[in-house]
This record gives C-alpha cells, sequence and structure tokens, in this order.
C-alpha cells in the first residue's frame, strides 16, 4: 500500500527529503535495540498448513519458503497454540510483479472457535512492477470481525532486499506490533473493550496466497502467474509465550500465571520514552488509513482508540490522509469487511 502522507515529500527538495529520510533511519536505528530472542528451528515448533509441496525448508533447518504457483499457495501453523506470547520471525517478500499477492504473518484460533475467534495480523498487500509492498496490522477479538480495526502503512525500506524483523507481542494488557524493534501499533487493553480484546488461546500461522480479488486497487490488479512462483522467505523463528490446550484453559486458569509474568518482563513488552518516539514518527510518516480516524464506519470510535487531535486533523472522515482517497467496501477471508486500497491514492515510494 502506497502511502498518501509521501505526497508531500514532492514538494520538498531533494537535499532536504534525503535529510529527513536520514534522520528517520537514525531515529529508527537508535530505538532498534536487537531484543535477546531464542529462535527455534522450523521443525520444533511448526509444520505445514496447506499447500505441502509449496513449504520448503531451508537446509540448516532454521527457515522455510511459501511459494505461490498457479496450483496453490501454501502456509504453516505452530504446533502448539499459546496463551498470549511473542511471535516473530526474519521474512523477506518476492520481488516484481506482485500485485494481488498476500503474505500473511498472523495468530488466530478460528480453527477452534470459529465464531469467536481471535486473531492479530501483519498483512502484506503486493503490488505493480515499480511500486512497493504496503502492509495492514488487524485485531480481532471473540469473533468481532464487523468492527474490523485495520491499519495501513507503507514501509520506509524495500522488503524484497532483505530480511526484516516483524514480531507481535499479545499480552493480557497489550498488543506491540514491531518492525525490526521498532513499534508501530499498540494497542492496550480497556475494561470498555470486554470481548474484543483477544484472551484465547492462539496459533501462529503464515501463508502466501492469491487475493487478486481485493488486495491490489481494490482488486483491478490480479496475480500474474507469468512471474510465478513467488517466493516469500521466513528465518529465524521466534515462538515465546506459555503452551495450551483450550481445554486446559477451562480447567486451569493458572497455568500460564509464571511464563505470562516473564512474558511481561521482557524488554520488548513496553514501549520505552525512545520507542514511544519511533512509532510517533513512524505513524506519522506511513500510517495512510487508520479506523480510529474514519468517523463513516465508526462515529464513535472504538474504546481502544487514543485519538490523538494533531494527528486526526490529517485525515479525512474516510480515515484516509487528506490526499485523496475513496471509501469503497468489500468483503474479503470468511466475510469480513475491509476497504480497498486504491494506488492511485498514495504516492509511490
Amino acid at each position: 500500500m502506497d502511502h498518501h502522507s509521501l505526497r508531500c515529500f514532492v514538494t520538498i527538495p531533494k537535499k532536504t527529503h534525503f535529510l529527513f529520510s536520514f534522520s528517520l533511519f537514525l531515529l529508527f536505528s537508535f530505538s532498534n535495540a536487537a531484543f535477546d530472542l531464542a529462535t527455534i528451528p522450523f521443525n520444533d515448533g511448526y509444520s505445514p498448513l496447506f499447500g505441502d509441496g509449496n513449504v520448503v525448508r531451508t537446509t540448516d533447518g532454521n527457515g522455510v519458503q511459501l511459494l505461490l504457483d498457479r496450483y496453490t499457495g501454501a502456509g504453516f501453523i505452530s504446533s502448539n497454540m499459546y496463551q498470549y506470547g511473542f511471535f516473530s520471525a526474519n521474512i523477506k517478500l518476492p520481488s516484481n510483479y506482485t500485485a494481488g499477492i498476500c503474505v500473511a504473518f498472523y495468530t488466530s484460533n478460528g480453527d477452534v472457535y470459529e465464531k469467536t475467534h481471535d486473531e492479530l495480523d501483519f498483512e502484506f498487500l503486493g503490488n505493480v512492477a515499480g511500486k512497493p509492498w504496503r502492509f495492514q496490522t488487524n485485531l480481532y477479538g471473540n469473533g468481532s470481525t464487523h468492527r474490523g480495526r485495520e491499519e495501513r502503512y507503507r514501509l520506509w525500506f524495500d522488503p524484497t532486499k532483505g530480511y526484516h524483523r516483524y514480531s507481535i507481542l499479545w499480552t493480557a494488557k497489550n498488543v506491540i506490533f514491531y518492525i525490526d524493534g521498532v513499534p508501530i501499533r499498540e494497542v492496550l487493553r480497556n475494561e470498555e473493550m470486554g470481548g474484543e480484546y483477544p484472551t484465547k488461546p492462539m496459533s501462529l500461522y503464515s501463508t502466501i496466497w492469491d487475493a487478486s480479488n481485493w488486495a491490489t486497487s481494490g482488486g483491478k490488479y490480479k496475480v500474474n502467474y507469468k512471474y510465478a512462483p513467488f517466493v516469500a522467505e521466513f528465518k529465524d523463528l521466534v515462538l515465546k509465550g506459555c503452551s495450551l490446550d483450550p481445554i486446559q484453559e477451562v480447567t486451569n486458569g493458572d497455568v500460564c500465571e509464571d511464563q505470562n509474568i516473564d512474558l511481561e518482563a521482557q524488554d520488548y513488552a513496553a514501549v520505552t520514552p525512545l520507542r514511544r518516539l519511533s512509532m510517533r514518527r513512524f505513524r506519522q510518516k506511513f500510517m495512510y488509513y487508520s479506523y480510529c480516524y474514519d468517523t463513516i464506519r465508526y462515529p464513535i470510535p472504538p474504546p481502544e482508540c487514543d485519538i490523538i487531535p494533531g494527528e486526526q486533523q490529517r485525515f479525512k472522515e474516510t480515515g484516509r490522509l487528506k490526499f485523496g482517497g475513496s471509501h469503497r467496501r468489500r468483503s474479503r477471508r470468511g466475510g469480513r469487511t475491509t476497504i480497498p486500497i486504491d494506488e492511485t491514492d498514495q504516492g509511490d515510494m
């Protein structure tokens, strides 16, 4: 997804643009103190979900490639479900023409709780040649798919040139989405959210699939299998949390207490002042849609929204930046409501 916000760069002299970009890079770099993460081999924590022939393990056993071709996509799933946790991977996305493709890295329990499922998403959306990948984050609790909590962004790097670490922290208190150690979104739990905050055990999933009907310009550009196979690469996988069977959740609510205390004590469980500054800068420059500012969908913002007046004035009532855009809706993945991305709304990278 290209960002409306970067259109403002067109009027900025190249030298000023370079200095701004460099200062942003430095800010992200200083906030990105490497987390102390214990990675695991693929076979120790995951198994193929679908498209087994398109799930290709690396020779060292520490990573996997997911392929999309004209016959099938592919995916993997964690071997266990977790009651809160930290889920992370170094990911490299397919290059060149990738329109219509969705690469997802997410937690869910939809296979167990079909009508009341929870979910936390990174979804990366491909593009036509010469235009950048875009991505969105989302959160669902207790089957609240009618209340999508999408935010959409651009990246400050090319995700096809090398690996970058994408992480999801999920505790009883908060959810944080990280990229390369930079927090890009935090959702703080509060009483008013009720069951719409995810609390039930979830598995970690990752998939690559054909989302031609919505992923690029609202379905205008489809997957072109002339460029197949499309390959998404994953390595240095992290699963940290309390492994829990859903039945245990009911019979023994305290089984995860010690592990959850340890999780909340980790460095990545808190947004430090420097990280919060990095998050604010990221959202100012690279977020181009927020459900919190979409007053057409939500005349009253959902209870977890932190409305920042200086940020709010940059957005239209559709939740998009004030540089154009539309508010058409289209369902995807199990009947959810979402807003397709129109590439004409966002400038080039």
